[in-house]
């Protein structure tokens, strides 16, 4: 079976769990010998390239897809086209804060969904061309709901069935101003009718997308996301000393103030005087005040000292921090749909302390390898934190629990031969 998934990249500044999912899945989707190939749009997905290691270029580059939003660059020249798609451009726009943020992109987000009555209908008819007739694929599966636009001309014209995954997509929506929110979730809801079968990464975000996007029950599937277990070495959670872990992009909706607060008030205890916060997940230049004023509320109480943030998150640096860390803790705002740094912790033998929103209470309670607290508050928080790291005995249960979870329900390779089985019920094969 020959797939293509569309992502879109990230430019490799920030830790994304959506990307991971994806470039996992298509991994796991080669290694039992199918035809699975990367094509990122947008952004590189890494800092060096595009990662798909198929040769394939970017499409929709970021800096020509912004730019044609206004009449004055809809007619510009080839050259000047391949050059704001060019990877050194393409980079540099990925350290900028614009292409992460939702607010102020209203506009390019309908015309993307709006697909070939876009201002994008060019770049979408390269993309189509380059799968008609260069990939040829069995199936294509687009990365998340935002991408819409591509399903329809993609069945018309390269003649194959469109699957969507779903991960996240009210995160962006929710962000946009009040009065474009709901005209945003109707043309979802219009363009969700030329998908053949959308594969939700929760039972909790099925149900969110479910009834904001009138997806109708067959058309709906929910698929947990996985990991390789084997790329992951279990150890015990650290004790000497004792560290909470935080994996994410370093901003507010992701609560990394709420775990700085809680981490402050843990302090004040004697008990956790070595307790240390590691933090690591990278960050846009959207979030470099924000993190000043984190460290500036931990050099204020004497305790920077005892605070890291790790630059490097690619996967040999991510198995050193897990070891390093004896809870993991991402306070999400309003939760999230899965949450991949959960399953990453869990194969490594960190248990987790989230906050009782979002699918947190469904992976936690699937996994067994950690607890759930709320409100999702500072003071809830350290409070939570203060009762599992006082008990070893505890932390040793969720971590063993974690890790066999991961083995038995939460493989990489499991779940991609369930998405295939998906697959064949829209008759590829």
């Amino acid at each position: 079976m020959k797939i293509v998934h569309i992502v879109p990249g990230f430019g490799g500044t920030f830790y994304c769990g959506n990307c991971l999912r994806d470039s996992g899945v298509v991994a796991s989707l080669k290694k039992a010998g199918h035809e699975a190939i990367t094509l990122p749009m947008y952004l590189p997905l890494s800092k060096n390239g595009n990662d798909s290691g198929d040769g394939i270029p970017v499409f929709y580059g970021a800096v020509n897809i912004y730019l044609k939003q206004y009449p004055i660059f809809r007619h510009i020249p080839k050259w000047f086209e391949n050059l704001m798609n060019s990877p050194p451009v393409l980079r540099f726009a990925a350290k900028k804060s614009g292409s992460t943020r939702a607010s102020g992109l209203e506009d390019l987000t309908e015309s993307m969904l709006l697909g070939a009555e876009g201002h994008q209908s060019e770049e979408l008819q390269q993309l189509v061309d380059f799968l008609r007739f260069h990939e040829k694929p069995d199936i294509v599966h687009i990365s998340n709901a935002l991408l819409l636009g591509l399903a329809k001309k993609i069945r018309e014209e390269v003649k194959v069935p469109v699957v969507c995954s779903l991960q996240d997509e009210d995160v962006w929506v929710d962000a946009m101003h009040q009065d474009q929110q709901e005209k945003m979730w109707r043309l979802l809801a219009e363009k969700a009718k030329d998908v053949d079968a959308f594969i939700a990464v929760s039972d909790f975000f099925a149900g969110v997308m479910q009834k904001r996007m009138a997806i109708p029950d067959e058309k709906l599937h929910v698929l947990h996301v996985g990991v390789r277990p084997d790329f992951y070495t279990y150890t015990k959670p650290a004790s000497n000393p004792q560290s909470i872990g935080y994996l994410s992009r370093l901003n507010d909706e992701n609560g990394f103030e709420i775990l700085v607060d809680a981490f402050i008030k843990l302090k004040e205890n004697p008990a956790f005087a070595t307790l240390k916060l590691i933090a690591t997940g990278g960050m846009t230049g959207d979030d470099t005040k924000f993190i000043n004023k984190q460290i500036n509320k931990l050099k204020q109480k004497n305790i920077l000292g005892d605070f890291e943030i790790l630059e490097d998150f690619t996967s040999p640096a991510l198995q050193e921090f897990f070891k390093s860390i004896t809870v993991l803790s991402v306070p999400v705002l309003k939760g999230e749909a899965f949450g991949l740094y959960q399953i990453e912790a869990l194969a490594s033998g960190v248990p987790l302390v989230q906050p009782q929103l979002g699918a947190f209470p469904e992976i936690i309670a699937a996994t067994e390898g950690g607890v759930t607290y709320q409100p999702n508050t500072a003071a809830a928080l350290a409070e939570k934190l203060a009762e599992v790291l006082s008990n070893p005995a505890t932390l040793e249960n969720m971590s063993l629990a974690g890790r066999k979870s991961v083995e038995e329900n939460f493989d990489c390779g499991v779940l991609s031969q369930k998405m295939v089985e998906i697959y064949k019920t829209l008759g590829v094969y």
